[in-house]
């Protein structure tokens, strides 16, 4: 990244659904996977590209794993003024975990910027 990087509170991201999918590849060890659906949202006068993302889970048996990358499901989503890029992922994980983050970009003038992500959490059901 060139420059600075700030906050843009022009771009918003909307956890739209956290969903406990036990029909998923899982391991022993990390038993327990979610599909989570999320929308970035541009209310900005310009245009802004996703370059990249964090993400922290924090499970609540203190794993702690971080989530770095290039763009988001393997994209690089250029999102115009008024637009949103909406996808869905999985973690799988070995108990509840609280998620936060962000998403990094680069607006149409050159400047870098991040949105985060509201906090959310992956629940798994009672007696699992």
């Amino acid at each position: 990244m060139a420059g600075p990087l700030r906050e843009f509170e022009d771009l918003h991201v909307s956890v739209d659904d956290v969903i406990y999918m036990p029909g998923l590849d899982a391991s022993a060890e990390k038993p327990h996977p979610f599909v989570y659906f999320i929308s970035i949202h541009n209310d900005s006068p310009v245009a802004v590209t996703i370059r990249g993302r964090k993400w922290v889970v924090h499970e609540d048996g203190g794993e702690v794993t971080v989530v770095e990358g290039a763009g988001v499901v393997g994209q690089n989503p250029a999102i115009n003024p008024g637009e949103h890029f909406s996808y869905n992922s999985y973690h799988i994980v070995a108990n509840s975990a609280l998620v936060s983050g962000a998403f990094f970009g680069e607006t149409a003038d050159g400047e870098w910027i991040f949105a985060r992500i509201p906090e959310f959490r992956m629940e798994v059901p009672k007696g699992l």
